[in-house]
């Protein structure tokens, strides 16, 4: 958390900021800022311009400002929070701390009407960067046809789940999407993503876009049907079996070993 989802609500949101003149900006964690930038470069970049379009590309907002100027990066991590005008865009986001602590401010955006754009980020996991490369990321989970699915998974002995988390190669899902998405599948998370068959990936992606569909519109990543079931001594919704817990792509992995293969 925040997954795609959550960063979706996030886009929605500084929606509500396009076209109100930035005429400060506030970067107090010089490690939050990526890409070389620092206060200064980013007070230079952003005062006196506005932002013009807001797009999402996997877990990144991104904000492109007017006279052609640089495109701004979000990324949340784990714990980050989108506040705008003193309103949190998510109220309670999952594995967040829910106090508005100032220390956790890493990066503010003052607009000419006494507005602001907020990043809180209690753990630290996200950053603020400019013109990012958008091209390291794959192709947006949600959009990913599955031609392109195919060749993002083929040939390859990584597990599953690892392989779909790897953003380079598909932007967008985290941890609780993931587990949802291969629980709701059938597909054991351990198993080689190259072991899928045509018919597998063509599954998977359908999945996977029903599974952001419906997530979706229930709020977040966190309110899967699998959620309450993903904790020590967890039993399948589906068919009742006890949950296994692994550490898969270095992440805590929850599976049914009875119905997912």
């Amino acid at each position: 958390m925040p997954e795609m989802l959550e960063v979706e609500i996030y886009r929605q949101a500084a929606a509500a900021t396009l076209g109100r003149r930035i005429v400060t900006v506030d970067a107090p964690d010089a490690w939050f800022l990526k890409g070389g930038a620092d206060q200064g470069s980013v007070v230079a970049a952003l005062v006196g311009r506005s932002f013009v379009s807001d797009r999402r590309r996997g877990k990144l907002l991104l904000l492109d400002t007017s006279d052609d100027g640089p495109t701004l990066s979000l990324r949340f991590g784990m714990t980050g929070v989108l506040e705008l005008d003193g309103v949190a865009a998510i109220d309670g986001l999952e594995y967040s701390s829910h106090r508005k602590d100032p220390a956790w401010e890493r990066f503010v955006v003052h607009f000419d009407d006494g507005g602001a754009l907020r990043l809180r980020d209690p753990r630290r996991l996200g950053g603020v960067e400019l013109d990012p490369d958008e091209d390291r990321l794959g192709p947006d989970a949600g959009d990913v046809s599955v031609a392109q699915l195919k060749a993002i998974l083929a040939d390859s002995n990584a597990p599953l789940k690892a392989r779909l988390m790897d953003q380079a190669r598909i932007a967008g899902l985290g941890n609780l999407l993931t587990d949802e998405t291969l629980w709701r599948a059938g597909f054991d998370p351990a198993r080689a993503a190259g072991s899928l068959t045509a018919d597998d990936v063509a599954k998977l992606r359908k999945t996977m876009r029903s599974t952001l569909r419906v997530l979706g519109r229930r709020g977040g990543s966190h309110l899967g049907d699998l959620q309450d079931s993903r904790r020590r001594g967890g039993l399948c919704p589906t068919d009742g079996a006890a949950l296994l817990r692994r550490t898969i792509g270095g992440r805590t992995t929850y599976s049914c070993p009875q119905h997912q293969r």
